[in-house]
């Protein structure tokens, strides 16, 4: 999932100037989970860990404080009830990245989170290394965001972008591939919070702003993965797989012969060579192409496939995509996903209500996966900001607990199948109250 370019930039300015470095912004001060000194670049391990089934589901105290910062209306009488009920794993929680709300993105400790949170499919954005090998990334050129490769001279060296820091008004940058770099030099990196300091004049002060309303608190050392491990550990804890071919920002063919095709193919071969069955799979791309291609390749994945719709971040491309809906199913599309907001309106009585797309896809059969909750930060802010997942129900906003008005709307009413969140123990809570996709 992607958001648009002005909703990056907002939330990762969002705090950026005041924000001090973290703890973690020296090399010295990166640890495993283990809290044991790890070795040259500070992550060479792969937590050594038994993957089980979740059995004790936890959802901590925010689905409460939500719960209780919302306005009183039936919907709130229903879910305060189900505050001492036992919770499980639920199908309809979706792991974005894992838990990113707090714990470095795409890392093993990330998706530890989601699972221990009860979601019941858990995310792996998919690209690829300078090698040709596939790792859970949710950018193919993120690791200046999102890793301390800054901090090591060698691996930063690499980087296509090499750091500037910022001077005369210009804002520090860095732009570092996967592609730039080896899966044994990808492995040797510790995952961090998704952020950056734009004020910063050295690499170290660069990995700072994180935004206030996330912590740093879980970004000791995140262990990131290849695509193959997340099979493993997702396999192990009895969950379902959600697999995203991100766009290459290399061009393509890769190395010359490295083909879109090859790349794509080589997610379901990973999937086969794992023996992972497809109806535990939900591969996604916001390239059409992509999902056409699964369908043909092979159906029995290609049939769970989501087309990641973007069209509808313009007025014309929303158009387009209400009037194409069945031109979509009838490519042999079964599952689609927009943002949050593009299957949402407000009524004339300030209801927030399904919209014009979420009817039309209904109506061509489709079902509906859409994305992501809890990433908007404080959404007593959101019209102000004219926030991305909430633009089109802005008006409606006025709280944090309007959150839960939000998901009952997308799940009793555009009726999706599955929604992805930052933290999915707030999706947890509402589909265990209302007994939706129990796993």
């Amino acid at each position: 999932m992607h958001p648009t370019a002005a909703f990056v930039v907002g939330t990762l300015a969002f705090g950026l100037a005041a924000a001090a470095p973290p703890a973690w912004h020296s090399d010295s001060t990166w640890y495993n989970g283990h809290n044991d000194h790890n070795g040259e670049h500070g992550n060479e391990n792969v937590v050594n860990r038994t993957n089980r089934p979740i059995k004790n589901v936890q959802v901590g105290v925010r689905p409460y404080f939500l719960v209780n910062n919302m306005t009183d209306s039936p919907l709130k009488t229903k879910l305060q009830s189900c505050s001492e009920n036992p919770l499980g794993t639920t199908n309809f929680a979706w792991g974005h990245r894992g838990a990113a709300l707090q714990f470095p993105e795409h890392t093993v400790q990330s998706r530890e989170a989601a699972a221990r949170q009860g979601a019941g499919v858990i995310e792996c954005d998919v690209t690829f290394t300078k090698d040709r090998q596939l790792v859970c990334r949710h950018s193919q050129c993120d690791l200046h965001t999102t890793t301390n490769i800054l901090i090591h001279p060698e691996l930063a060296a690499k980087c296509n972008q090499t750091f500037t820091p910022a001077s005369k008004g210009k804002p520090a940058s860095a732009q570092c591939c996967t592609s730039d770099i080896t899966l044994s030099e990808f492995k040797s990196l510790c995952g961090k919070m998704d952020s950056f300091n734009a004020s910063a004049t050295t690499p170290a002060d660069y990995l700072g702003g994180t935004p206030n309303w996330r912590t740093d608190l879980y970004a000791t050392c995140g262990t990131l993965s290849t695509h193959k491990e997340y099979l493993a550990e997702i396999d192990g804890l009895q969950l379902n797989f959600t697999s995203e071919a991100k766009q290459p920002m290399v061009k393509m063919p890769f190395q010359g012969n490295y083909t879109q095709e090859m790349y794509t193919q080589q997610i379901i071969d990973e999937y086969t060579a794992a023996g992972i069955n497809p109806s535990r799979v939900w591969l996604q791309s916001f390239v059409l192409k992509d999902v056409l291609y699964w369908l043909r390749a092979d159906p029995a994945f290609g049939k769970q496939a989501f087309y990641l719709d973007d069209r509808v971040d313009t007025p014309a491309g929303y158009k387009t995509a209400v009037a194409d809906m069945q031109k979509l199913a009838d490519q042999g599309v079964q599952v689609i996903s927009p943002p949050i907001a593009t299957l949402l309106s407000v009524d004339s009585q300030g209801k927030i209500v399904p919209s014009d797309y979420a009817i039309a896809a209904k109506a061509a059969g489709l079902k509906i996966i859409t994305w992501s909750l809890e990433r908007s930060g404080f959404l007593s802010q959101v019209k102000a900001k004219n926030e991305y997942y909430y633009a089109s129900i802005a008006s409606a906003i006025k709280q944090d607990g309007d959150m839960y008005t939000v998901v009952d709307v997308l799940a009793q009413q555009v009726g999706i199948l599955g929604l992805f969140s930052d933290w999915p123990a707030t999706v947890t809570y509402y589909a265990n109250c209302m007994g939706l996709g129990a796993a």
